[in-house]
């Protein structure tokens, strides 16, 4: 059976109570100084560059400091979602071989603190895009959206034809052809995680996570069990087709699941409750169950709910609560 997890700051606040309140205590952590939610939101502002900060938060000294105050708090960190600086990876630049080295010495790290799953993208200058984080959804609670139209109207990432799909390509081939042994000897799974959204352009930059077809070229590179996919639902759908039919058919391929549902297409959609999306959510859960998945999953970009702030779109805590509440109902019905 699957991990139920959080994505938790390695930083204590008042949520880390109400998650373990909620019953949970593994927890899918985020490099301290990676400044991930400015990188998140870069895309609303221009698609800036976010510097990593000071130090390497990715060194073993600094996962360990990490890990060491998770367990003071009562968890367990079971999965990274975040990597040190790879835009130069990505895009094939001059430099690239000094940031594999970083991922490297963050793998390794790892293998040797005991965390086996790292969660990695190739959103090349700007991670995850939205166009709206306060739309009205059930209730009046507010979700994030994402419009083509609405993206077009903002700067461009890059020139046009400046960056083409197979010089991502190859640049993925040459990155995993050096990241894969050492992930295999340090006994970490390596999952990528899709484009978010899942289009073939995002304002000038060209993605290629972003369709089954797409996924199934990545796993054919490498046969490895290092080289997976991070089950971001919520983008399978965007994708279209069979999403449990889908993890069926990556069965032991899948280190790590971000449970999520959407509406709408990848062109144009809202992020919604949990229980009130495209996605079977408990079929999606009975496929991770029929191909024995045991890695971590966790609720994603959960609604905001009345009272909050929403100074964390996405992320705030009552709709983390109600995210959680309703994957433990579904794992034991299914049980």
């Amino acid at each position: 059976m699957f991990q139920l997890s959080e994505f938790l700051s390695p930083r204590p606040e008042p949520l880390w109570q109400l998650v373990r309140q909620a019953g949970v205590t593994n927890v899918v952590a985020v490099l301290q100084g990676a400044e991930q939610e400015q990188r998140m939101f870069a895309s609303l502002e221009g698609g800036a560059a976010v510097a990593p900060g000071d130090g390497a938060p990715w060194s073993e000294a600094s996962i360990a400091r990490d890990l060491a105050i998770f367990s003071e708090g009562g968890f367990d960190v079971v999965a990274i979602e975040d990597t040190a600086p790879m835009d130069k990876i990505r895009l094939g630049l001059d430099g690239r071989d000094e940031q594999i080295e970083q991922v490297i010495t963050q793998l390794e790290a790892m293998g040797n603190l005991g965390v086996s799953v790292l969660c990695y993208n190739w959103m090349a200058v700007s991670s995850w895009a939205r166009t709206s984080v306060a739309i009205p959804n059930r209730g009046g609670a507010l979700v994030t959206g994402f419009s083509l139209a609405e993206a077009s109207a903002l700067p461009d990432l890059v020139p046009a034809g400046s960056v083409t799909a197979d010089q991502l390509w190859e640049a993925l081939e040459y990155f995993l052809a050096a990241v894969l042994p050492v992930a295999e000897k340090a006994g970490v799974r390596m999952g990528m995680h899709p484009d978010d959204p899942p289009l073939p352009v995002v304002r000038n930059m060209p993605r290629i996570m972003n369709s089954f077809d797409n996924y199934r070229r990545l796993l054919s590179i490498s046969d490895s069990q290092s080289n997976g996919v991070t089950f971001c639902q919520g983008n399978f759908a965007l994708m279209g087709g069979d999403v449990p039919a889908l993890i069926r058919e990556f069965a032991g391929r899948i280190p790590f699941v971000h449970f999520r549902n959407v509406e709408g297409t990848a062109e144009n959609f809202i992020e919604t409750f949990h229980d009130d999306g495209v996605l079977d959510m408990a079929e999606c859960l009975r496929a991770y169950n029929d191909i024995g998945f045991d890695g971590p999953l966790r609720p994603d970009h959960v609604p905001t709910l009345y009272g909050e702030s929403n100074a964390r779109p996405g992320y705030e805590n009552l709709g983390r609560l109600f995210a959680i509440g309703y994957i433990r109902g579904l794992q034991h019905g299914l049980a």
